[in-house]
């Protein structure tokens, strides 16, 4: 029978039987772990990914782990050393006592001593304190004392005139686990572990993440060439032990296995406050839009948590007499090849240059031009006729940390909706690249997220014109009297309803789902109005993609006001203009209406500007936070006065713009 649920964790008793069934016959995992910028992603936070990915209830030589650092950063290897060696102290004694999270920074910040003795865990606890202070002290000072540069080669590859857009590749096994040495302190074999950082060149385009995974695929193609491949997000740290071994019963399946191209969990973060101050928590679309797209074909690659074929990143498609060879990867070392030679050869597949006139970043690997590869790179695997199976464990699989700030938040979904409409006015465009080959629903499935950027237009109408309507004294909508008004009113109930039922379902509170309306409305009408015309201008070749690292820090300040729930602004950028001068308009239009209402200027009923009246209303009271952060707070995180007096000036220009 069937073995693997479609959604949700395979059962105890599947695992079991899946792995008594295959025992030593298992596939290798390579799992991939992609950073790009030790200031913007702390390479403390790095490795505590690395060491959770590492501590899998998975065969250890079966394991390969591999870092791609594209800054190019002595900081990001020297952690990963460091890593390297706490690994032998770190693995067992999360195996032997069974303890979850194996991420050592959130394992330890919440302090679970009942599993081992006192003195075990202290004796841990300050071995890795120590070398999180080591790193930590390295990265301030950003240099390696010479001391420690002596017990690696490796440090050696690095010189003065490296720079992060500038430097060789770079290719180092730090942990051989084909070796006898690469054993831990009970003499248990360790994963193979690996430091990448790829050519850079200034004169050569690197295509951001996805030219990195692609050099990570071929890289561990002579190392390890495991044939599935797990990546995540250097923030994502593993949250569930048995993760492999879950993924692997939808892929081991007798039935429907041959037909998974990929098994992808969903992004949970473990830093999100009670009621969802930003709209960061994703619960919506990780419970309801990505569970629902399993029953089209399967969900979309989301770029973090997902475990694929090595074949079909290479340009496998699918037919159906296909069967995998899980017995495939590098059983040993060859005879008489060194790790040296093993890396020179993996340098030699990192350049610049290896992809020129071949069809990597088309047909094999992730795919090129856009700043959400993921996306089109899943839409291509679906379109080779493999489905995905979304998986959805009721202990997350993977914990990481959402943004913090109102920019980062901004930032994250200005990238993201920019990327999903550049692939909808691609050649990509679902309804395009997918007819004939997905059904309609799937495709539909994916313009959700293609629809983002220009649904800020008609979002900015609907928050400036009924307002201003409202000031000048011109009806938008029948009066509340008449019939003709009742399809408003059903669309207003209605969505509203359904959208909080969604939200109290998944898992968020009252206020969180208000907070997410607010949310939504200051996304579409910054990140999203931003990422429409960044779009366009690159279609119209004015501007060249680029790709911006959402940072994972915070400073203390900032901190401690999302830990109570302030909003957190502080900084002049156009983003916050508009926000302010939105909530001012609504504010100024609101007054004014109620005050030509009541003194009777108009001569009309009210019920004719009732409906303009509620939506006004409902906006000034979603934009409290922020005239609270314009006139009343005197913290770092208020919207600073040139921000406000910006948008006293836009709010006075748009009395000026006749509504016709």
């Amino acid at each position: 029978g069937s073995a693997a649920a479609r959604v949700g964790r395979p059962g105890l008793t599947i695992v079991i039987w899946i792995w008594r069934r295959y025992g030593d016959r298992l596939p290798g995992v390579d799992i991939f772990v992609c950073t790009a910028d030790p200031l913007s992603e702390p390479p403390s936070l790095v490795i505590s990914t690395i060491l959770s990915v590492m501590a899998y209830n998975y065969p250890a030589e079966k394991l390969s782990v591999y870092l791609s650092d594209d800054g190019g950063s002595v900081l990001t290897f020297y952690a990963m050393w460091e890593a390297s060696l706490f690994a032998k102290h770190w693995l067992p004694f999360c195996k032997r006592y069974n303890i979850e999270p194996r991420s050592p920074a959130a394992y330890f910040s919440e302090s679970y001593q009942d599993l081992c003795t006192p003195k075990e865990w202290s004796f841990i606890k300050d071995m890795y304190d120590e070398m999180t202070e080591r790193i930590d002290t390295a990265v301030i000072s950003r240099k390696i004392p010479e001391e420690i540069r002596s017990n690696h080669k490796g440090f050696y590859e690095w010189n003065p005139e490296i720079t992060s857009k500038n430097h060789q590749p770079i290719v180092q096994v730090l942990i051989d686990g084909k070796d006898q040495k690469g054993v831990d302190s009970e003499g248990n074999v360790l994963p193979t572990l690996v430091y990448m950082a790829r050519e850079k060149r200034p004169q050569h385009h690197h295509n951001f993440k996805a030219g990195a995974m692609n050099a990570l695929i071929r890289v561990s193609s002579v190392i390890s060439n495991s044939p599935v491949i797990m990546n995540v997000d250097c923030d994502m740290y593993s949250n569930n032990n048995d993760t492999i071994r879950d993924a692997l019963c939808f892929f081991l399946d007798e039935e429907m296995g041959h037909k998974i191209g990929f098994v992808q969990y969903p992004q949970n973060y473990n830093n999100m406050t009670k009621n969802n101050l930003y709209g960061n928590s994703l619960h919506v679309i990780n419970e309801v839009e990505m569970g629902g797209m399993d029953s089209l074909g399967g969900p979309l690659y989301v770029g973090t948590g997902c475990f694929h074929r090595r074949e079909i990143l290479c340009g496998k498609r699918f037919t159906k007499d296909y069967q995998e060879d899980w017995n495939g990867g590098i059983k040993g070392r060859i005879q008489d090849t060194s790790i040296g030679e093993i890396e020179e050869k993996a340098k030699s597949l990192a350049t610049c240059t290896y992809e020129h006139d071949t069809q990597w970043g088309d047909e094999i690997g992730l795919k090129y031009g856009c700043p959400v590869e993921d996306v089109i790179t899943g839409l291509a695997i679906h379109c080779r006729g493999w489905e995905s199976v979304y998986s959805n464990p009721t202990r997350p699989a993977f914990m990481g940390l959402g943004p913090t700030t109102l920019a980062q938040t901004l930032l994250q979904h200005k990238r993201w909706s920019e990327g999903s409409f550049s692939i909808f006015l691609s050649k990509y465009c679902p309804f395009l690249f997918g007819h004939g080959k997905t059904n309609l629903r799937h495709q539909m499935g994916y313009c959700i997220y293609g629809l983002w950027a220009p649904n800020s237009l008609p979002t900015l109408y609907y928050v400036v014109i009924p307002s201003l309507a409202l000031l000048k004294g011109i009806p938008l909508f029948p009066k509340i009297t008449s019939p003709w008004i009742a399809p408003f009113i059903y669309a207003f109930c209605v969505k509203n309803m359904y959208s909080l039922y969604e939200a109290l379902s998944c898992g968020d509170t009252l206020k969180g789902w208000w907070n997410g309306q607010r949310m939504w409305l200051v996304k579409r009408i910054t990140s999203f109005l931003f990422g429409a015309i960044d779009t366009v201008r690159k279609l119209l070749g004015l501007s060249k993609m680029t790709f911006v690292v959402t940072p994972k820090v915070s400073v203390e300040d900032e901190s401690k006001r999302y830990e109570e729930e302030i909003m957190e602004f502080g900084s002049s950028t156009p983003e916050y203009v508009i926000i302010a001068t939105i909530a001012l308009l609504n504010l100024v239009c609101l007054l004014g209406g109620l005050s030509q209402i009541m003194t009777g200027a108009w001569n009309i009923h009210l019920d004719a500007f009732s409906p303009q009246l509620i939506l006004c209303g409902m906006l000034v009271i979603t934009n409290m936070p922020f005239y609270e952060a314009m006139f009343l707070r005197n913290d770092k995180g208020k919207i600073p006065f040139t921000v406000t007096l910006a948008s006293f000036g836009f709010v006075m220009l748009d009395f000026l713009v006749p509504i016709v």
